[in-house]
């Protein structure tokens, strides 16, 4: 279920933030470079689990894999096969503080692939901030979806 923490913001500012979340995950997805400037600040910061423990800075990161992608002819989260993906949040909760919105979601990715539908999953939090009356991804915090290993689930 998706939820929306209101304050005294109106539901029309809330669906504009929501429909910019998926236009700026729909460019990384369709791997266009162009659209993921327009949604993201240049001096963007990332914490991508599974690449690097460390913050990455700016766009090029993304970039780069968005063009590779494109040459493969695969999308983010459906790397090593070109087929048909589908993109969607899990549990969106959209929390906004005037010109601040932070979005919250477990992301799924399904391939429909020569051996059936695979899931990748992860979860994430994007952080937007309105710059000149323009909505603009400032950071992406990236975290596993799984129970973290010092988790005995058989306790």
């Amino acid at each position: 279920m998706n939820s929306i923490d209101r304050k005294n913001e109106t539901p029309e500012e809330f669906d504009e933030v929501v429909d910019f979340l998926y236009k700026h995950l729909g460019s990384i997805q369709e791997n266009d470079t162009a659209g993921y400037h327009e949604t993201t600040s240049s001096d963007l910061t990332l914490y991508e689990w599974w690449v690097t423990p460390h913050r990455l800075y700016g766009l090029p990161f993304h970039e780069f894999m968005m063009n590779a992608n494109a040459k493969r002819g695969t999308v983010f989260g459906a790397e090593g096969e070109s087929a048909p993906t589908r993109l969607d949040l899990s549990n969106l909760h959209i929390q906004k503080y005037g010109d601040t919105a932070i979005a919250s979601y477990t992301m799924l990715v399904s391939t429909a692939g020569s051996n059936g539908v695979k899931t990748a999953s992860h979860n994430e939090s994007r952080v937007m901030v309105k710059i000149n009356g323009k909505w603009m991804v400032v950071h992406v915090h990236k975290s596993p979806s799984y129970a973290a290993p010092h988790i005995d689930p058989g306790a």
